[in-house]
């Protein structure tokens, strides 16, 4: 008797003594196939960084539809992961139904969604949103991605995919002070601020920015070179005034001496408000200046058109109802669709990239390492310059056969140490010890200026990446996004921004229309196993004991 007691106090004591282990070491083992519970080495390193309290508030509380509950679980799951590894994180879930005005005096804009039960549809509003604060910094967090998504399920997909990214930039922004510079090169009919407005205020939200303008080389050149090896990038924005020499030696010492440059370059002139006004346009050649500096590290811009079966949307007039103007939607050729081979960090896991007008590259032999970042499809073709443009392109239809080219070269990043253009060559102007040859560097060439640009509505910048006529959403901001952050060795956010989950959503319709045979088998079934099992029971308990 007293050894019966003494196994069950072994027994408690053992129960206590592994649950007070478990609550001092956590440890959670994922066995999921996309390891989708395992943080990367970017996020590890964040959390380690963080010194003050942050304080995450996420307004997911309440009565939602299964796949939201989902959200919800996901979100709460992954903050216990980031608290588990750092104590200083610390949240709550908030129901946001007393509160819904305040948040949207905030700009935290609710989201309406439709929402199909028992074969009928409703729609319900939440806010998908949380807000992380440290000290007196705050960065609200938005927790539902993709929100032009056609599917209701990718758009959770995504949601869920997308947690680790969210949170890790939010924490990042609040606890890390910008240090690297980026010079936007003004001074040859680059994009106005307008139509770059919103990469900027992204890049704004982690590095400095600053206007530069190449004029003043041609009076002060070396004190324009002084100034402009100041900043760790530059970036060139869709030019459309020729390059002096003077212009061109500055750059090109620039990145002898290290620096990075984004080249977004439009060859030929051609642009679609003027097609809209005529029907048709003029194609012909844009004389940058730049061919023998690009020729001279490797690469080279054609003077052509890029058209592809695959590609986006030009809004036309149709008609009219009334005093209205009736628009529909037309594939539009000359707005390729661009896509990655998902071989690199910054085109691992990009939607569909949006180009007008693009141009091809031809890559040539040299000492530089060559990636192409971004190529067309499997049916495509270049068209000579110069062309007509005609709109009347689009009733004619496409034939198939005629897209003979595949896979044609729109972007490329180009890393080594390059020569310079100008070596063994008489200098525009005199400095002292100009580079013949640099350190090693990088450098990004996309041979389209309107990939950065974002659309205007009412006088306002969209979004960048967004069709203000279908709402359609492409992938022009991550990439570009990815290729700052890539040219300033600044990776850790573009591997957590890349991250692959796989989510496995319920076939609404099917259980629909199968409840009867679920609800009889879920019923049914335990039923009659357990009047099996009893049955069993009962014959084996008599035969014994008879």
């Amino acid at each position: 008797m007293k050894n019966k007691y003494s196994k069950i106090a072994l027994i408690l004591i053992g129960i206590i003594l592994i649950n007070y282990i478990s609550s001092i070491i956590y440890k959670r083992f994922d066995l999921t196939e996309d390891q989708r519970y395992t943080l990367s080495h970017s996020t590890l390193n964040i959390l380690n960084n963080i010194e003050d309290d942050i304080i995450i508030k996420v307004y997911l509380e309440g009565d939602f539809p299964a796949e939201f509950k989902r959200l919800q679980t996901e979100t709460k799951q992954h903050l216990e992961e980031l608290k588990a590894i750092n104590k200083k994180i610390k949240f709550r879930f908030i129901n946001p139904s007393k509160i819904g005005q305040e948040l949207i005096n905030k700009g935290l804009q609710p989201s309406r969604l439709q929402i199909e039960e028992n074969g009928k549809l409703s729609e319900i509003v939440i806010f998908p949103w949380a807000v992380a604060s440290s000290k007196n910094k705050t960065e609200p967090i938005s927790l539902l991605k993709d929100i032009y998504s056609n599917s209701q399920n990718e758009q959770l997909e995504s949601s869920i995919q997308n947690l680790e990214y969210s949170f890790s930039n939010a924490i990042q922004k609040i606890t890390t002070k910008k240090s690297k510079k980026i010079a936007i090169i003004k001074g040859n009919g680059e994009l106005n601020d307008i139509y770059i407005a919103d990469f900027l205020r992204t890049l704004n939200e982690y590095y400095f920015l600053a206007p530069f303008t190449l004029d003043s080389v041609a009076k002060q050149p070396q004190k324009t070179l002084q100034d402009i090896s100041q900043y760790d990038l530059a970036i060139i924005a869709k030019p459309t005034e020729k390059f002096s020499e003077e212009e061109k030696f500055t750059l090109d010492q620039y990145l002898m001496n290290g620096g990075k440059t984004l080249w977004l370059i439009d060859n030929v002139q051609a642009e679609l408000d003027s097609l809209m006004q005529t029907g048709e346009s003029l194609a012909y050649p844009r004389d940058l200046g730049l061919t023998d500096l690009f020729f001279n590290y490797g690469v080279r811009i054609n003077t052509d058109l890029i058209s592809d079966y695959y590609s986006s949307e030009i809004p036309l007039a149709t008609g009219n109802i009334g005093n209205k103007t009736q628009f529909n939607q037309f594939k539009w050729n000359y707005f390729p669709l661009l896509t990655s081979e998902n071989n690199h960090p910054i085109n691992n896991n990009i939607e569909a990239v949006n180009a007008k007008f693009a141009n091809s590259i031809d890559t040539l032999e040299n000492n530089i390492s060559k990636t192409v970042l971004l190529q067309t499809s499997s049916l495509s073709k270049t068209i000579g310059t110069p062309s007509i443009i005609s709109l009347k392109t689009i009733a004619e239809g496409q034939n198939k056969a005629t897209y003979n080219k595949e896979k044609i070269p729109i972007a490329v990043l180009l890393e080594g140490a390059f020569k310079s253009a100008y070596s063994g060559r008489i200098k525009p102007f005199n400095i002292k010890n100009p580079k013949s040859e640099g350190a090693e560097t990088k450098m990004i060439l996309i041979s389209d200026g309107d990939l950065i640009a974002n659309e205007i509505s009412q006088g306002q910048p969209l979004e960048l990446g967004i069709n203000k006529w279908t709402n359609q959403r492409f992938g022009n901001k991550d990439f570009l996004l990815n290729t700052v952050n890539y040219l300033l060795d600044d990776t850790g956010l573009i591997n957590i921004r890349s991250k692959t989950v796989k989510i496995d959503f319920l076939n609404k319709e099917k259980a629909y229309q199968e409840t009867l045979k679920w609800q009889l088998i879920n019923i049914l079934f335990p039923l009659m196993m357990l009047a099996i099992f009893g049955f069993f029971f009962n014959y084996f308990r008599k035969k014994k004991y008879t």
